[in-house]
């Protein structure tokens, strides 16, 4: 045998056994007569101790960092040692030596602290993954993924597969596209999500489904996006949205406990419109306060008692104006507050610019805009927001609503990271319901699907389909936990007539609609149940639960923000043989492919 014990096994009790032992070598120490070498495996770390004077300590001299070697030897308690690590306690007084493959310098340091950069990491991803701390990401992933498994099947949910190979769709991302070799001139597409199969296979009477599945979306990446992604997809018959809600948020407070010892309390419920009132997002950060106070009407109000020379025009024409509330910020300098006040007016946020006001111990009220306000004015604002003394109040205005709500969104995120209110072993969860059924699209110019044209609006209001359908409400819902959206879904259009007048409000013809999704519509004439569900994002779940920044990381081999496998050298040229069996011309740019 290779080994007998694994590296993070042997503890005192073990002290006077013969082990065999193999690994990698992680660091080597001479001292004198001895020379220690640390060993490790997936489960740990050993210590080797070589004695002056055997053919073991000669060829433990000649090793190099990362070598694979097996060892045999005696368990015997350590002198000085290590509670750092669990098996700190003994080393191995090693007798024979063996070499099992030897290994080239590493080009970084395989450590939790390493010396390597992302690029180059990503480069070397298998040697990334002996880090114990990356790991250990997976590791996690693994637990979630069997725990998720787990629940579901004593749920009575059913695991299946659906094809990966599928027809490209509208109103999505932008999807990966596969061409035919034996069918010229025709394209499969990657799946986006088994958004259909899934109600086909309520339509087939599974009445439960789930499936931790690989999706595709060809769109611009960022910290939490990839273009392949895992989802934990889920589908259910015969359900209303209070059964799909009380059954997930049961298996999220599962994880949670199972997992990291956590017992949640029941999530609350927030509306779409109050979560873009009171904090600018559709998934807002409930961990700390510093709702958004409207201040539109006091401004106004106070504007109109002015003479036009004397008018604030910022907050005269306005057709937003709103609030946060620091407490206890008052304190903040003028270079903190002019450091805010650029990060607020930067392209990727484009306010124009911010107001702050100080509630002084004394009460009074010191703004950035005294020479427009008298004290009493500024009362009233205080008075709104209420601000105690020591209180900083920062106000955001614009001409547009939301735009101005996204940006007073960001403002107040970043203060909360600057008062360490994002710690990201607390935990908020929530769920956010009755979205808007449709949005508008100044690019299409067209109503679009918030959500996805398989949603069902809220029964009270499909009236309004036909006479304001821009005000008509999803029966969708998210979960948010900390601020990111976990996961998903939405009760689903079981009825063909419906089905088709949604369609229709989204611009498709009849005919257009026949062509993309009739095999679903043509399913329901032969008799499909209620049925709703929602999909997780296995890798933000997992990515919130580890405390990571970027998804990267809970994931083997991740692709960079351009989309590239750095690693694999992906995506990449292919033979002509095989472009021309495709029958796919490639235009030539600058004379290259």
């Amino acid at each position: 045998m290779y080994r007998t014990v694994t590296c993070g096994e042997l503890r005192i009790a073990d002290v006077e056994k013969n082990v065999t032992l193999a690994g990698w070598v992680q660091r080597i120490r001479k001292m004198g007569g001895m020379t220690f070498v640390d060993l490790r495996d997936r489960y740990g770390i050993t210590q080797l101790a070589f004695n002056q004077g055997t053919d073991a300590f000669d060829k433990a001299n000649e090793l190099g960092r990362e070598y694979v070697i097996q060892v045999k030897g005696k368990v015997i308690e350590r002198q000085s040692k290590n509670k750092q690590i669990a098996t700190g306690d003994v080393e191995i007084e090693v007798t024979s030596l063996v070499v099992l493959n030897e290994a080239v310098t590493p080009p970084f340091t395989i450590e939790d602290e390493t010396d390597g950069g992302e690029d180059i990491r990503m480069k070397y991803r298998y040697l990334d993954l002996r880090r114990n701390c990356v790991r250990k990401n997976l590791e996690l992933r693994h637990k979630m993924a069997f725990e998720v498994r787990r629940y579901l099947d004593e749920k009575g949910f059913l695991e299946v597969e659906t094809p990966i190979l599928v027809n490209s769709t509208p109103e999505g991302a932008r999807d990966f596209i596969v061409p035919s070799r034996m069918n010229p001139g025709q394209f499969y597409a990657l799946p986006q999500s088994p958004q259909i199969l899934k109600q086909l296979l309520m339509v087939s009477g599974f009445d439960r489904y789930f499936q931790i599945v690989k999706c595709f979306r060809d769109e611009d990446l960022r910290a939490d996006r990839q273009p392949e992604f895992t989802q934990i997809d889920c589908e259910m018959s015969f359900v209303e949205q209070e059964d799909v809600l009380n059954i997930f948020e049961g298996m999220s407070k599962h994880l949670f406990k199972t997992i990291l010892n956590i017992d949640l309390p029941d999530f609350p419920r927030m509306t779409w419109a109050d979560a873009m009132k009171y904090y600018g997002s559709d998934k807002p950060d409930t961990r700390f306060g510093m709702k958004f106070v409207e201040l539109h009407d006091i401004f106004h109000a106070i504007e109109e008692q002015k003479v036009e020379a004397e008018r604030f025009s910022v907050f005269a024409n306005a057709q937003y104006i709103g609030g946060i509330c620091a407490t206890g910020c008052a304190t903040y300098t003028r270079k903190q507050l002019d450091a805010l006040t650029e990060y607020v007016k930067r392209p990727q946020i484009g306010a124009k610019g911010m107001v702050y006001a100080r509630v002084e111990a004394d009460g009074n009220v010191k703004s950035s805009v005294d020479k427009f306000y008298n004290q009493e004015a500024l009362q009233q604002v205080a008075t709104a927001m209420d601000a105690k003394p020591g209180d900083l109040i920062l106000i955001l205005s614009g001409d547009d609503a939301m735009k101005t709500r996204k940006q007073l969104c960001e403002l107040r995120l970043e203060v909360g990271k600057q008062l360490g209110l994002r710690d990201p072993k607390k935990f908020s969860c929530l769920w956010i319901v009755d979205f808007p059924m449709y949005e508008w699209s100044d690019e299409e110019q067209r109503l679009m699907a918030m959500h996805h044209p398989f949603t069902s609006p809220k029964p009270e209001d499909i009236p309004l389909m036909d006479t304001n359908p821009a005000a008509v409400r999803a029966n969708a819902y998210d979960m948010v936990i900390n601020g990111v959206e976990v996961g998903g879904g939405s009760i689903r259009i079981h009825d063909a007539a419906l089905q088709q007048r949604t369609f229709e409000i989204l611009g498709f013809t009849p005919e257009e609609a026949q062509l993309k999704f009739g095999f679903l519509m043509n399913a329901f004439k032969y008799g499909a149940p209620p049925h709703g569900g929602l999909a997780y994002g296995l890798d933000r779940f997992v990515s919130l639960f580890a405390g990571l920044d970027s998804i990267r990381d809970c994931i083997a081999f991740p692709k960079n923000n351009q989309g590239r496998d750095v690693m694999l050298g992906a995506p990449g040229l292919v033979d002509q043989k095989q472009l021309d069996e495709l029958e796919i011309l490639i235009k030539e740019k600058d004379n290259q492919q």
